[in-house]
């Protein structure tokens, strides 16, 4: 049998260069070898103020670019988390048996919480459970995330791992899953943080619905050094998020990026990462297009999605309830 799999994104701001790369463009290449579910995050999304309008057009924006950067419905399930009862359900059981000094060393509630000083809600602070009750439903082997998701997942192994010990053999034991090169795609004018969905900077950001004149023009403005030497350094952040960039989307090693352009400079070098980008991006946009002209389909793979994970899901949660004593 296959190992599986389940990760997702969040539907806030817009899908970015560092989203595809960084996750769904490794979920692609997984999709043959694991049994995959990708589900679309929204219930995570709630830690801040969503309007609805907006909110509902994200979600169907993500669930669509999923599809058109290479996701087959037929062979990953593909879900909203929402329809899912079960991630809301599990998520309660769990809280109580997590501890607070657990969640208290969470790097990202500390992060999170100091960019949203007015709205530090308690989903903010158990966050990392319900993502454990993601991982969890589905009994997945492992979790496709980025370095600074890792810590998620080793808090739902400790509380697998503990619910287990008292109960018996109830969940997988999940592992991240890292990819070793461009898990981690950086801001084009802040290289020393991730390329996020929501800046204030927009030119910090390649979006997946750019079109060619603003990838190019965010890649010429693209902050590098003074140096005028194309090497991968990590002295260089800028210049060495451009290299991982045009290395992953050419499917080069950094060597061999490194030789095509020495003695070339900055320019040419910035302006080649950009063509690459468009080239690469163009028939994503294309199929995006297709798919967001034909809601019916789009409606019919989460629908679909969402029977088939609430199979599985239920199944999970009924195997917990029954283990704490709850009639089912």
């Amino acid at each position: 049998m296959k190992k599986v799999i389940l990760s997702g994104i969040k539907p806030t701001g817009n899908l970015t260069l560092g989203n595809y790369i960084g996750a769904i463009n490794n979920w692609v290449k997984m999709q043959e070898e694991y049994e995959c579910n990708y589900m679309l995050a929204d219930l995570h999304s709630l830690t801040i103020r969503n309007d609805p309008k907006e909110l509902r057009r994200a979600s169907l924006d993500v669930l669509a670019y999923y599809i058109a950067c290479g996701l087959d419905p037929e062979k990953n399930n593909i879900f909203m988390q929402s329809h899912v009862h079960e991630h809301a359900e599990l998520t309660w059981v769990l809280n109580c048996y997590t501890y607070l000094g657990e969640l208290s060393r969470m790097t990202q509630f500390k992060d999170k919480s100091a960019k949203n000083t007015d709205n530090i809600n308690s989903g903010l602070f158990t966050y990392p459970v319900l993502m454990a009750s993601d991982i969890l439903l589905y009994q997945a082997h492992a979790v496709p995330v980025g370095e600074d998701q890792k810590q998620h997942v080793e808090i739902a192994r400790d509380i697998a791992e503990r619910f287990n010990k008292i109960y018996g053999e109830t969940f997988t034991i999940p592992q991240p899953l890292i990819n070793s090169t461009g898990a981690r795609i950086m801001g084009l004018q802040n290289p020393e943080s991730k390329m996020g969905k929501s800046e204030d900077n927009p030119n910090d950001a390649i979006y997946l619905k750019d079109s060619p004149d603003d990838i190019m023009k965010k890649f010429k403005k693209a902050v590098t050094d003074s140096g005028g030497i194309v090497k991968y350094s990590d002295d260089k952040p800028g210049l060495k998020n451009l290299i991982t960039i045009y290395a992953i989307l050419k499917n080069v090693k950094i060597e061999e990026v490194e030789k095509e352009f020495e003695n070339k400079g900055y320019g040419i070098f910035k302006e080649a990462v950009g063509e690459t980008v468009v080239n690469a991006l163009k028939p994503i946009q294309q199929k995006y297009k297709e798919i967001m002209d034909n809601p019916e389909y789009l409606e019919n793979i989460y629908k679909k999605g969402a029977i088939k994970a609430s199979v599985i899901a239920s199944r999970t949660l009924q195997d917990v309830y029954e283990k704490i004593g709850l009639i089912i």
